[in-house]
């Protein structure tokens, strides 16, 4: 029996975020670099992608190639901006029909398969996976079954209408695609997903651009004695970047001396609905007496996001909840230990004890401990060179080989159920 073959061409479904953003604000994250990078190897190995995403602004072109045989499409679903994501559900229909549009107008068969990012864009798989007859391969990313047990304090719960839509894309999918065995595992166990078409991929990193470099503390304005605690991601609760500011002012106080090598980056913008949280932020670091120490970064892009890591003393991944969580991944790439929660996929993508320490719960006091430890020269040279061993585990080549096994899975299974249909 010939094996499947690998598809011509992929439509790939990211509703809420565009691969043309910029990680780390508003809605832009880990799942945006996870879209680019996929989208450019996948390509590069002779699979055309075609990513649809929504328009948010009236000067975007209708289709943008962002490398050789990567096209990004804008499609027109409810007002350009003001648009919250909790709002979005309401903009599917229009979503879906310029998909179909998109498709419409090209020879019949045009897509080969469909792979889909996050729940809402699921939805819009189901969709034109039945309407072009082809299989739908999804990845969740997150899970409103798992955030809801572990809220931040002040964060919102999921909404059912989530949860149920989730259900219904995981019924409808051809394969799931989860980043860990733990999330196949909540798939499996908190949604019924089919053990057999659960494929555990790990996410990748860029280690051409994540990498141990000299000068990047010059390059910043840092002093080279500078013990330096990084926190890179969105703003919003979910990621907990209070916590590092806890932890620092828990840190200062044990240590004084501390102080005048201290500084605390955060680099990342405001994300969520609700508004204001930098000035929260730095609020919350002007109550805790260490306003002087902390210094805000708005979003970067990745060349200047190595460099903060090549910088750092340690990364901060204090988070709620991670699906993987590649700034742990990009920070020890360029050799800097990590200092995390162990949550989700984060005890895959940090090595305890090798690469970095997980940290359990979100206490201050826990982390300021951490911290303590890493800081101190001789541990953090051992942890530094595990990093980079623990990075090496990871490509995104290695991802997309996965993939491409996923998507010969899904196309198999698929060809199964349209057949069984027919008999």
């Amino acid at each position: 029996m010939l094996l499947p073959s690998v598809p011509r061409r992929v439509a790939m479904l990211s509703v809420h975020t565009s691969p043309l953003d910029t990680p780390g604000d508003g809605d832009a994250g880990g799942m945006n670099v996870y879209v680019v990078e996929v989208a450019e190897r996948l390509a590069a190995a002779g699979t055309e992608v075609e990513v649809f995403t929504r328009a948010t602004s009236s000067e975007l072109p209708p289709c943008v190639e962002i490398a050789p045989g990567v096209t990004v499409r804008h499609v027109l679903a409810g007002p350009y901006e003001g648009l919250a994501k909790e709002d979005l559900p309401g903009q599917l229909c229009a979503f879906t029909v310029g998909v179909l549009r998109a498709e419409a107008r090209q020879d019949p068969g045009h897509y080969d398969l469909v792979h889909s990012h996050y729940w809402l864009s699921g939805q819009v798989g189901w969709v034109v996976k039945e309407r072009w007859g082809v299989p739908l391969v999804h990845s969740m990313h997150t899970l409103a079954r798992v955030k809801n047990v572990a809220l931040a304090e002040g964060d919102r719960p999921e909404p059912a209408a989530r949860v149920i839509g989730e259900q219904q894309v995981v019924d409808a999918a051809d394969l799931l695609v989860a980043n860990t065995d733990v999330e196949a595992g909540h798939l499996i166990g908190l949604y019924g997903a089919d053990a057999e078409h659960t494929r555990v991929v790990h996410p990748g990193v860029d280690l051409d651009t994540f990498r141990p470099e000299h000068g990047a503390r010059r390059r910043l304005g840092l002093p080279d004695d500078a013990v330096v605690l990084l926190f890179a991601g969105r703003i919003q609760p979910l990621k907990a970047p209070d916590l590092l500011l806890r932890a620092a002012a828990e840190l200062v106080r044990d240590h004084p001396a501390l102080r005048e090598r201290l500084v605390v980056a955060v680099v990342g913008g405001p994300s969520g609905a609700a508004g204001g949280r930098l000035e929260t932020l730095a609020g919350l670091a002007g109550e805790l007496g260490v306003a002087d120490v902390v210094r805000f970064q708005p979003p970067v892009g990745k060349d200047a996001l190595a460099d903060w890591y090549r910088a750092a003393t340690v990364t901060v991944v204090p988070s709620y909840n991670e699906s993987f969580g590649l700034v742990a991944l990009e920070s020890q790439a360029c050799g800097t230990p990590v200092v995390a929660a162990r949550v989700g996929g984060l005890p895959t993508a940090v090595a305890d004890g090798v690469s970095g320490l997980l940290v359990d719960g979100h206490e201050p006091g826990a982390y300021a401990a951490a911290l303590g430890r890493v800081v101190s020269e001789g541990f953090r040279q051992r942890l530094a060179a595990g990093a980079l061993r623990q990075a090496a585990r990871f490509s995104w080549d290695v991802t997309v080989a996965g993939l491409t096994d996923a998507y010969r899975d899904a196309t198999s299974r698929h060809a199964e159920e349209r057949a069984r249909l027919s008999a």
